[in-house]
């Protein structure tokens, strides 16, 4: 026989089950704005049905249902388009670094532009095309020097700026380093806390939520894989829940190097660092640790890499922040050339210089002074170690800034002295037209036009991947919000569909109520 109260029963279950989605819907609309924050639901499932299967079980009509019980709150997530979010993101933090460093390249350049280099030098071949009509002129004299002075200060203001910005962009992987160390470190703890939620068989939502968000700035950083890990929660964990993760970096060649499994995690180290992360000249690779209970590094488990624990900086994939920092600052090929953004604009500096300032002094020691004397050295390098004049060493000669009548402005025989003589000065401006054969046979003024050139080409094409990595990114992130995201309206029509399933469960129980009001205090009192 069933009990009189299994009404009760069944509706004190809908009751609560029913408050815990209002409760739930509670929880979604106040974080309506919570960043990364996936909205809950509650599952319902109907509690076991009366009679129990058993020999001696009393017969009824029918199977009859005894309520409903919240089985578990779940987050909803679609594991597929994060992955894809994650995906684009590392691809959008490559395009956006690498846009700004060439940006930052363009500032320092500032072409075209009346004070830059390519001004400096115009100037140049103008006080010398003036010194050509009037070479006997002091004044004349002296502009040549202060242009040819313009020049130099020219080249060691963009040889100055780059390394300014080349240093900055090496301090600044190792802040991206230390993020991507303390990411790990978080997303290892979280690991850690789940492992000991789950197995009450819980769900900690908001600290999977919190783990994603993790992974999202991680993606900026690096290319990752994010699999469920082997270790797991045991207990009573539920099927549905996520479990403790592991976080691969993935390599150019397929490879893999774990960043953290379970509540493990490892920590990158830059190869001769100083602080462990912020690179000393170029790098060549950095290494995985991980730390013992002393917070010590120590070494990574076998079954963590595919390669060993020292990545080489060339089997990075051309994605993330990271490596387009990398690409910027500089680093050490497989040909054992340095290359990067940076330091190749530097080289190409240095050879222009050095072109520039070895046939300007050759064409001018081809002339004579005022004084009849053989023509010195221009352009000289103040550092006595130099090998040769690069754009960071590149001086007018003191001899020539002391006395311009130095300046070899005539093509006369050597001891002969013509003071109206200025055919070595017209050669000497003429220079501007001349081919250069270490600057791949183009003159110097075109030589540089083309770096210019070149650069507004990279940096058109940086800006125009941003673009499109920013616009896949936001495609995806408008899905996974589909998905995930609060939506007030629907919100707020749960919270009626539930307040109203409470409130007809509440009634019910009046019901019932009434019922056994009759049962027990009408009933056996007839004739009353």
């Amino acid at each position: 026989m069933r009990s009189t109260f299994m009404g009760l029963e069944a509706s004190k279950r809908g009751l609560f089950t029913q408050q815990s989605a209002l409760y739930t819907t509670g929880h979604n609309i106040s974080n309506a704005n919570t960043l990364g924050y996936s909205r809950q639901r509650v599952n319902m499932e109907t509690t076991p049905g009366f009679p129990s299967p058993g020999l001696n079980t009393g017969k009824t009509a029918g199977h009859i249902g005894t309520g409903v019980q919240a089985h578990s709150v779940q987050r909803i997530r679609d594991s597929f388009v994060d992955q894809q979010y994650r995906q684009e993101t590392h691809k959008l933090g490559y395009w956006q670094t690498r846009s700004h460093s060439i940006s930052q390249l363009e500032d320092v350049l500032n072409e075209p532009s009346d004070y830059g280099l390519a001004e400096s030098l115009n100037e140049l071949w103008n006080s010398l095309q003036d010194l050509n009509v009037r070479p006997e002129n002091g004044g004349t004299r002296a502009v040549v020097v202060q242009r040819g002075i313009a020049v130099a200060d020219s080249f060691h203001y963009m040889y100055n700026s780059i390394k300014k910005i080349q240093d900055n962009a090496g301090a600044e992987i190792g802040i991206e380093l230390r993020d991507a160390n303390s990411i790990l470190k978080q997303i290892g703890d979280l690991n850690a806390q789940i492992q000991a939620i789950e197995p009450n068989g819980y769900m900690p939502n908001d600290l999977y939520d919190a783990r994603d968000n993790l992974l999202d700035e991680l993606a900026t950083h690096f290319p990752i894989e994010v699999k469920r890990s082997e270790k797991g929660s045991g207990g009573n964990s539920l099927a549905i829940a996520e479990g403790p993760i592991t976080v691969s970096l993935v390599l150019k060649d397929g490879s893999k190097m774990k960043l953290v499994d379970g509540k493990d995690y490892a920590q990158f180290r830059t190869d001769g660092a100083d602080d462990g992360v912020t690179p000393v000249g170029n790098m060549t690779g950095i290494s995985l640790v991980k730390l013992d209970s002393d917070g010590k590094d120590t070494a990574l488990p076998a079954d963590w890499s595919q390669t060993g624990t020292t990545v080489d900086i060339n089997n990075f994939s051309d994605s993330g922040k990271f490596k387009s920092l990398v690409n910027s600052y500089g680093y050490t090929n497989n040909n054992n050339e340095t290359t990067g953004l940076f330091p190749e604009m530097i080289n190409k500096l240095n050879d222009m210089a050095k072109a520039f300032a070895e046939k300007f002094n050759e064409i001018h020691k081809s002339g004579t002074d005022l004084e009849g004397n053989q023509g010195v050295d221009f352009f000289v390098s103040k550092d006595p170690n130099a090998t040769g004049i690069t754009a960071e060493n590149i001086y007018v000669s003191d001899t020539i800034i002391k006395d311009p009548n130095k300046i070899a402005a005539s093509d006369s025989a050597i001891g002969t002295a013509e003071a109206g003589n200025g055919k070595n000065a017209l050669a000497l401006a003429n220079m501007k037209f001349e081919a250069l054969e270490d600057l791949d046979n183009l003159s110097v003024q075109t030589y540089f036009e083309g770096l210019i050139g070149q650069l507004g080409v990279d940096g058109q094409q940086a800006a125009r991947l941003e673009y499109n990595a920013g616009t896949l990114q936001q495609a995806v992130k408008e899905r996974r919000d589909s998905v995930s995201s609060v939506s007030i309206d629907e919100e707020m029509t749960n919270m009626i569909t539930f307040q109203q399933a409470y409130n007809a469960n509440a009634r019910m129980i009046t019901v019932i109520d009434e019922t056994l009001d009759k049962i027990i205090n009408g009933m056996g009192r007839a004739g009353l």
